[in-house]
């Protein structure tokens, strides 16, 4: 696999997963009542937009085709997230299915960035977005702990 496809392939898995996380956000800071907590939502909804921005910015330079859509485990995850928060605390169900959405994200970075195969360049992007992954997934999981020991 030359470079080009190895970059492609290692970010598009990325761009993905952080879309998935751009559309969560952003639907998620419509259905929640707490200004606050919108707002957070609309943050980090444009921290994932920044992302994939600059991984398909990456790909692209490097002859690629960047993703252009989001994955299936995403949108299952939405899905469940909406059925969870229509069922029960709207806010707890949304801020638990955005920390696992999280979660997931942060565990593709460092898999990026640890794989001997992933191409210099590949590396080096994920590695200059991997403080605000990390940023984003401290959050989520702080606002998790502190709802569920409030409730």
């Amino acid at each position: 696999m030359n470079t080009q496809k190895k970059i492609q392939h290692s970010l598009n898995d990325l761009i993905e997963i952080a879309r998935d996380g751009h559309g969560f956000y952003t639907e998620a800071a419509g259905k929640v009542k707490d200004a606050e907590l919108s707002a957070l939502f609309l943050r980090i909804a444009g921290v994932k937009q920044d992302i994939v921005g600059r991984l398909s910015a990456t790909v692209a330079a490097a002859g690629g085709t960047p993703a252009e859509h989001g994955t299936m485990v995403g949108s299952m995850q939405q899905f469940y997230g909406k059925v969870r928060a229509a069922l029960g605390d709207t806010t707890y169900g949304y801020v638990a299915e955005l920390e696992e959405s999280e979660d997931r994200l942060l565990k593709a970075f460092n898999e990026t960035i640890s794989d001997e195969d992933t191409p210099p360049a590949a590396r080096a992007e994920a590695q200059a977005l991997l403080p605000s992954v990390r940023e984003c997934h401290n959050v989520m999981r702080d606002r998790k702990q502190v709802l569920k020991r409030a409730s």
